[in-house]
């Protein structure tokens, strides 16, 4: 592998270096650092669950009830089926390159270091402006939680409370990867019996085994183009499979557990998207749910079990938003980790702790922008942003699987092989990219921006590294 050799661009004479890997079960190896496999399929699983579930299942179904009546059931299917398209060639590729960094690993190997710089400083970025989303959507949780229960909070105790959960686990991660994935593990499995409890109750309710009879309406009130649209509003609750990606090589057995764990997660919550929506409008009709609002699935569950159901399911919004914060922070860190080990960032971010063995000086470059940008409160533009800058990446992923395809380097062999070559990439690709149209121009202009900022920072500090082709 080709080295920076303009060392007055790449570090002042401190030149970042492209080190040797050796992958086993156990760990990946760095020159003389170890990071420790110790995430099992159970704990991929809750990064990628833990992760889209949370805003999007919580947030999304007045909004998108209120655009496409009782069909955004399949509007959220269409997502489904469009995270899927993403999720086989990340699979395949990550089965051939099991290490830390996912996304950026594919793209930087199969189409360069230029295109690994973008993807990779836009991941980086785009998990820390996620995790702002999510910590707003926290805090906005805790404060109606509290005000159920007669506690009201001052307009800005909600974004203060979402900032200092912020610290809190930045600072948990810092002390541990198994100790953030048990954390995880604990949050999505208490969260999925909150909500398995919900809709079984809800789906029994709207199919007409008790409770009050549901009002029929028109399946697609709207006509059907709305249905597509609202597909492309609701794809950004599936960010989260890609994440696991991001640390393949803290993953045990990862030709096995990185595809069943990224498949496997998409499924999951593409079925609680889709019965949640059927249950939400069956309980309360489209045009209700949509006056309802962001806290709409809150009313619900009133409809459902009074205020213990609205406490319920605010309980459920802090432990869904929470857990995707958890695992953003830790895939966030993880992307600067392996942009640092490529030297396309400096190799001071690569440094690993002694007593803990996590990248602590990667998780502060994660969790300093996070907290600001959580500061902000700005929700909406937190999560486009976010959504911009991975659907660039997804997009990537499946052009850089059509590439090493075609000119496969030695080592690539992987465990995995995606069905439907080349077609099904090329319909991911295009999928990926075609719903960037679909979002805000101030969203898109930032995002742009960042992308822009990313190619500038590769040409002055690390043009001559080489990472095509090489593992």
């Amino acid at each position: 592998m080709d080295r920076p050799l303009d060392e007055g661009r790449a570090g002042e004479g401190d030149p970042p270096a492209v080190d040797d890997v050796e992958m086993t079960e156990e760990a990946t190896v760095h020159d003389d650092t170890e990071l420790e496999r110790t995430i099992g399929l159970v704990g991929g699983l809750a990064i990628g669950v833990g992760t889209m579930i949370g805003a999007g299942i919580f947030v999304f179904p007045g909004l998108a009830a209120g655009e496409a009546g009782p069909a955004a059931a399949v509007s959220f299917a269409i997502g489904g089926v469009v995270a899927l398209l993403v999720a086989l060639p990340a699979s395949e590729l990550a089965t051939a390159m099991p290490r830390s960094g996912g996304g950026y690993y594919f793209i930087s190997r199969g189409l360069g270091s230029v295109y690994g710089a973008i993807v990779g400083i836009s991941l980086w970025l785009g998990l820390v402006f996620a995790s702002a989303f999510y910590l707003v959507g926290f805090g906005e949780y805790a404060g109606a939680a509290l005000a159920e229960v007669g506690i009201s909070l001052p307009g800005s105790a909600s974004i203060a409370l979402g900032v200092a959960f912020g610290v809190i686990l930045t600072v948990l991660s810092a002390t541990g990867t198994e100790n953030a994935a048990k954390l995880q593990n604990l949050i999505v499995g208490f969260l999925l019996l909150i909500l398995s409890v919900f809709l079984t109750y809800g789906s029994l309710d709207a199919l007409g085994v008790f409770g009050a009879e549901s009002v029929p309406e028109a399946f697609a009130p709207q006509g059907y183009f709305p249905v597509l649209t609202t597909a492309a509003l609701v794809f950004t609750s599936y960010l989260g499979f890609a994440q696991i990606a991001t640390v393949a090589g803290e993953i045990k057995s990862p030709s096995r557990n990185l595809p069943l764990a990224m498949v496997g997660s998409v499924l999951i919550v593409t079925v609680f998207y889709v019965v949640t929506i059927f249950v939400a409008t069956s309980a309360v009709g489209s045009e209700a749910l949509e006056g309802f609002g962001e806290t709409a699935m809150v009313e619900v569950g009133r409809e459902f079990f009074g205020t213990g159901g609205a406490v319920a399911i605010l309980l459920a919004g802090l432990l869904a938003t929470f857990s995707s914060a958890n695992a953003s922070i830790l895939s966030s860190s993880r992307a600067i980790y392996a942009l640092s080990k490529d030297a396309l960032l400096p190799a001071k971010a690569s440094e690993i702790n002694l007593r803990y063995g996590t990248p602590h000086i990667a998780l502060a470059l994660a969790g300093g922008p996070i907290v600001v940008l959580t500061a902000t409160g700005q929700v909406e533009l937190l999560a486009e942003v976010a959504s911009f800058l991975h659907l660039v990446m997804y997009g990537l992923i499946c052009i850089a699987l059509i590439v090493l395809r075609r000119n496969p380097p030695d080592w690539y062999d992987p465990d995995y092989r995606m069905p439907g070559y080349p077609l099904l990439p090329a319909v991911g690709a295009v999928s990926s990219f075609g719903l960037i149209a679909f979002m805000g121009r101030v969203s898109i202009a930032v995002g742009g921006i960042i992308m822009v900022m990313a190619v500038v920072w590769h040409r002055y500090y690390a043009r001559e590294v080489r990472l095509k082709g090489v593992l």
